[in-house]
């Protein structure tokens, strides 16, 4: 952490370390349009969300591109080009065997035919209805939109750059950082203000970056009781409780600037006598910022069946709940940024929490 920001907060533990908390478009705003592509970053944008979100995948040729998993039958029509139907294999992510198509072993002119799809189509037939209509951009695409709405709105848009599965990609061939490194030079974002941060649930790919590059970096945290992928390949037993105890969040602080919990690292959810639902705050954010770490929690969605029951509306799981109640709680726990599907709902809660501090 800075000497700047600890001299701006010299006490603070418990609130957030940030000014003001941001918000962040996760894969764009994809609550209303697939994810990772050029129109659910430029909605996101206009929504007014501070930063975006994109995750990395690299091609067969070694071009990274803005995609969740290397596997492309979750939010790509791949499955339906018969062109491609002999390419289906079997890789090994995350130690685990999965039969699919995937980013290694297509080249960019061939995941240019693909069209991206709705993840989630049960619950946001809205997004849906888009389908096909978008295509996968690469990272390079990405920063050339973001530089272009900069400049248009006459804001910084800050971008979270994700490395997804680094481990896996290093083993087929395919590191990563050294095409991250080089985009982020080619347009002049490798330097400490360009508001580019690199996120990774894999400790040692941010560990190799930590004395290459000048921007944040933030160590993401899974389900507790989880392995990193990395850290299963090499044998080593932590988990993602271990990567989050107090101890741990030491040993984070050496090389990054951050961690991102998943949200239920945050929360206890309880129960009263009279059977309605509560949350109440883990110690969590309070040991983070401890060691000066920023907390960035994910992911926010507006949907009932990814809520804490005492946010629910009565409705079915597809129904949508108070993701605004939710982001104003998290934000009271002194949270530094919502990364969320819905970037205008937690825009609202986040201003509306800003308000009411400087009223009180």
């Amino acid at each position: 952490m800075t000497e700047k920001l600890r001299a701006r907060h010299p006490l603070h533990r418990t609130g957030s370390l940030a000014v003001t908390p941001a918000v962040v478009g996760h894969r764009g705003a994809s609550g209303y349009r697939p994810e990772h592509t050029l129109e659910s970053y430029r909605l996101a944008i206009a929504q007014g969300a501070d930063d975006i979100e994109l995750d990395l995948v690299v091609s067969a040729d070694g071009v990274l591109l803005a995609r969740h998993e290397p596997d492309l039958a979750f939010s790509t029509d791949v499955a339906s080009r018969p062109a491609l139907a002999d390419r289906r294999s079997v890789r090994v992510i995350d130690g685990e065997p999965v039969e699919s198509w995937f980013a290694d072993q297509l080249t960019l002119a061939e995941i240019r035919t693909l069209g991206a799809v709705e993840r989630f189509a049960d619950v946001r037939p809205g997004s849906a209805e888009h389908d096909g209509a978008f295509g996968v951009p690469t990272l390079d695409e990405v920063l050339s939109l973001v530089a272009r709405e900069t400049a248009a709105r006459g804001r910084t848009v800050g971008v979270r750059l994700e490395i997804k599965d680094a481990a896996y990609f290093a083993s087929r061939g395919l590191p990563i950082e050294e095409p991250l490194l080089d985009s982020l030079a080619r347009f002049g974002l490798d330097h400490a203000r360009s508001r580019v941060t690199i996120m990774s649930f894999e400790p040692t790919i941010l560990q190799r970056l930590a004395p290459l590059t000048r921007v944040p970096l933030v160590q993401l945290l899974d389900e507790p009781h989880l392995r990193p992928a990395d850290l299963e390949a090499a044998g080593d037993p932590r988990t993602f409780a271990d990567l989050g105890s107090p101890a741990g969040l030491a040993l984070i602080e050496r090389y990054a600037d951050g961690v991102g919990p998943r949200h239920t690292w945050l929360v206890d959810e309880v129960v009263g006598p009279d059977g309605s639902a509560a949350v109440v705050p883990t110690d969590f954010v309070r040991h983070a910022h401890r060691e000066w770490l920023t907390v960035h929690t994910w992911t926010l969605r507006p949907e009932n069946r990814f809520l804490p029951a005492a946010f629910r509306r009565p409705d079915d799981a597809a129904g949508q709940g108070d993701l605004a109640g939710y982001a104003q709680r998290l934000l009271e726990y002194g949270v530094d940024a919502l990364i969320t599907d819905a970037p205008d709902v937690c825009l609202a809660a986040r201003d509306a929490d800003v308000q009411e501090s400087l009223a009180g």
